[in-house]
């Protein structure tokens, strides 16, 4: 696997892989990788001959009091991971490569990029979107793969794409959980232990949740009773538990084939996320 952190050199690399013949895929990530990073590695060797995986901690997603300082980052056991994982190339860029000195230019979203996240942190899919841009034209993958944990960056990346006719295919890769049903993260390392096993309400407030619509409960009770749990077990604030349409991610008042229910709440420190299918 080769490390590189210039994008000369990387396009370079890519067009060697090119050469060698087969598919290019992209799996970007901001590191301290886990299982579920894992997944999307193991996803893109079955669809592409060539795999480059990313890692950037994107300064630009982050607000001012976020957690840009303290988020975990651990590149000589990723790198392992991912050379046993069998990636080609490992792409890690720093700042100053991914936004030179004069850098101006920025994309701004509407659609699926305003609600929820959008909403709580304004700004943050901009972020997204514009290193995510950025990654498609440094490396020019035919496909790219991203985790349904992050939902709604999921449909803000196929949305952009779409959009500006990159003609790179997206995909969603399902969500790795732990055996009690927590999602995996990299944020998961800031929870003590008694917060880890609070944690574990997030996933099953909303598995009640999904279970109490499809068995016929009205959206919106069901709704205050996932936040009632996750308020008992200790999160504070919950930013949202909400039913969307799993594309626009337009609120729903009832369940829809394609529907997602998703959440978000702070853990002391840690700000967890999580959504699971409904009607589906």
């Amino acid at each position: 696997m080769q490390l590189i952190r210039r994008v000369d050199a990387l396009r370079e690399a890519v067009g060697a892989l090119r050469a060698s013949g087969g598919r290019v895929a992209l799996v970007p990530t901001m590191g301290a990788l886990h299982a579920g990073h894992m997944n999307l590695v193991a996803e893109a060797r079955r669809r592409a001959e060539h795999v480059v995986v990313s890692i950037f901690v994107n300064p630009r997603q982050f607000a001012p009091e976020e957690d840009l300082a303290r988020y975990p980052r651990r590149e000589s056991a990723d790198a392992r991971l991912l050379e046993e994982g069998g990636a080609a190339i490992l792409w890690a860029p720093e700042v100053d490569e991914m936004y030179p000195e004069g850098f101006a230019t920025s994309i701004t979203l509407a659609g699926p990029a305003l609600p929820l996240e959008g909403a709580v942190r304004p700004g943050h899919f901009d972020g997204v979107a514009t290193v995510v841009a950025k990654l498609f034209n440094q490396v020019r993958p035919d496909i790219a793969l991203f985790g349904e944990k992050d939902w709604q960056q999921l449909a803000v990346v196929t949305r952009m794409v779409a959009d500006l006719d990159f003609g790179i295919e997206i995909v969603g890769v399902p969500i790795a959980r732990e055996d009690d049903g927590l999602a995996l993260s990299s944020r998961n390392a800031y929870l003590d232990d008694v917060e880890r096993q609070a944690a574990r309400a997030l996933p099953r407030a909303l598995g009640e949740a999904a279970s109490a619509i499809k068995g016929g409960m009205p959206v919106a009770a069901a709704l205050a009773q996932a936040t009632k749990r996750l308020h008992d077990a200790g999160f504070d604030p919950v930013d949202y538990v909400t039913l969307t349409d799993g594309v626009t991610l337009a609120p729903l008042d009832q369940g829809a084939p394609g529907d997602r229910l998703l959440a978000a709440a702070r853990l002391g420190r840690t700000r967890l996320i999580d959504n699971v299918p409904v009607s589906d």
